[in-house]
């Protein structure tokens, strides 16, 4: 499957929205509300993550996005978040191993369910370029 924009931009804001938010659930009952604006920022900036994936996408032979290099378009989201996290102080006070251990947890979590999940719940998902709606 090749995703086209607005289909990523679907798939990763229903992927957010519902196994994110599952997973950061227990990350905020049990240090606050932070865990929910890093969420929040991580949807965020990977909306604009996107546009620069689609865009080096074209020049693959088969226009496809393997699943190593989705890997690495996590490294580079955690550390983009790191920066602004620790660089910046945008999220207050933050524990380190908190951080990467909530990252990595929603990470998982969403690229499984959309390697399995989301082929089950929409069949047709990967068939018109990763558009849910």
């Amino acid at each position: 499957m090749t995703p086209v924009l607005i289909g990523r931009w679907q798939t990763r804001l229903f992927l957010m929205l519902t196994f994110g938010l599952l997973v950061t659930i227990p990350f905020v009952i049990a240090g606050g509300i932070n865990p929910a604006i890093v969420l929040a920022f991580v949807t965020v900036t990977g909306f604009f993550w996107d546009v620069l994936y689609t865009f080096i996408q074209k020049f693959h032979w088969d226009h496809d996005w393997p699943a190593s290099f989705q890997f690495g378009a996590g490294v580079w989201e955690f550390i983009i978040l790191f920066i602004a996290a620790f660089g910046l102080g945008v999220f207050g006070p933050l524990n380190l191993f908190n951080l990467f251990f909530h990252y990595w947890a929603v990470w998982l979590t969403t690229f499984l369910a959309s390697q399995s999940i989301m082929r089950i719940i929409f069949p047709r998902w990967r068939f018109f370029g990763g558009r849910i709606i």
